[in-house]
């Protein structure tokens, strides 16, 4: 049998127990973390009013009534025990903002929509936290809230556990007797690992002793948040090793042909040159385009081809083909550009000499009989 089994059955024995004794389910008027009424309360939680709250683990339900009768949080309550849920509804049941759940916390976490806070008093020891966390921490909403108590020590002085691994502990029964559950008491170090794991950010944790110094029982408390944004940084505070060199090349073809302009080392070549740092692709071939030639342009009538790629020297170059499709003023030579003398060539009378970069952005675009160095193209879609 497994260990969820084991605590589903004695949970159930347990309220089968008060159900036979007629034992009261009182109201609380404040939360308690720990098996006291003193220390935190709901403050942890923040602002409930209007929010959709999980109490998981929930039991008879009188903490999730107490937040929805007095914090107007809209709470779902869950428990798997059925005598339990039960006495829940039979005391809670007709309470606004509250609704009580028969179910697997994990079967109901998979189906249940994002919660904003999710809190649980004693309950998560109860359940494997590999089979719960994953899905616990995909229900909740970015930058949820995610509160809860797990036992720290019990009542023989044990402290936690540095293994993933449920361990026996006692329930005790009213009137005498007792049950068997198996827990989840795990160090805190070792539940911060977890949370950690799957993809959650431990804000504060504390040890809640009790008050009395005859008492061992210790609990922990854990307020955890799901991260709103997800964060980068860099491997190291050094910029990489230049490997390779970024460009576009703009191909403008019109009535009057192609434009070409001739660089000073004698191709050739296309309007275009480097991508600036923090510039986009677009961006950068409405720049180049105003800087080489004087034309002007709009980003949202540039055509993005895809990306070629080649080896020059062991130097990766990148060129990124964009078709132009409307622009303004008449091409002509700029101070200290490099390149100028722009022509207008129709494509059966194109010039030989043409700049490599410029000859694989023009068979990227077209199948045209030109020669030039093998380049990987890779297209951009709906291009």
């Amino acid at each position: 049998m497994s260990s969820e089994q084991t605590n589903l059955d004695a949970w159930t024995a347990y309220g089968t127990h008060h159900l036979t004794r007629g034992t009261d389910v009182p109201d609380v008027d404040r939360l308690a973390w720990g098996f006291w009424p003193s220390g935190p309360g709901a403050e942890v939680l923040g602002d409930l009013v209007g929010r959709r709250v999980l109490d998981l683990g929930a039991g008879l339900g009188k903490h999730a009534a107490y937040l929805a009768r007095e914090c107007g949080a809209l709470v779902d309550a869950v428990d798997v025990s059925p005598s339990q849920h039960e006495r829940a509804t039979a005391r809670y049941g007709s309470q606004p903002g509250l609704n009580l759940i028969l179910a697997d916390a994990v079967q109901h976490l998979e189906h249940a929509g994002k919660y904003d806070v999710i809190y649980s008093i004693h309950g998560l020891a109860y359940m494997d936290p590999r089979r719960l966390l994953p899905v616990l921490a995909t229900a909740l909403a970015p930058g949820g809230r995610l509160v809860f108590s797990v036992l720290h020590t019990n009542a023989a002085g044990l402290g936690p556990s540095t293994a993933v691994a449920p361990r026996p502990e006692i329930l005790p029964l009213a009137g005498g007797g007792r049950l068997t559950v198996r827990m989840w008491v795990l160090a805190p170090a070792l539940w911060e690992d977890l949370l950690t794991e799957y993809g959650l950010v431990v804000e504060q944790m504390g040890i809640l002793t009790a008050p009395g110094e005859d008492n061992p029982v210790a609990c922990t408390l854990f307020q955890v948040r799901r991260r709103a944004r997800v964060t980068s940084r860099p491997r190291t505070g050094q910029p990489p090793e230049p490997n390779g060199v970024f460009g576009v090349g703009a191909i403008l073809y019109g009535p009057r042909g192609l434009l070409l302009g001739l660089h000073r080392r004698g191709t050739r070549e296309l309007p275009g040159g480097k991508v600036d740092p923090g510039e986009s692709l677009k961006h950068a071939v409405v720049r180049e385009l105003a800087e080489e030639t004087g034309c002007t342009a709009r980003e949202e009538d540039v055509v993005l081809l895809g990306t070629l790629l080649d080896d020059v020297g062991g130097v990766l170059r990148v060129t990124v083909a964009a078709v132009v499709t409307e622009w303004k003023g008449e091409p002509a030579d700029q101070e200290n550009e490099s390149v100028g003398d722009w022509r207008w060539y129709p494509l059966d009378q194109l010039p030989d000499g043409l700049f490599t970069a410029s000859a694989q952005c023009l068979t990227a675009w077209r199948d045209l009989p030109i020669e030039h160095a093998p380049a990987e193209f890779t297209p951009f879609a709906g291009a």
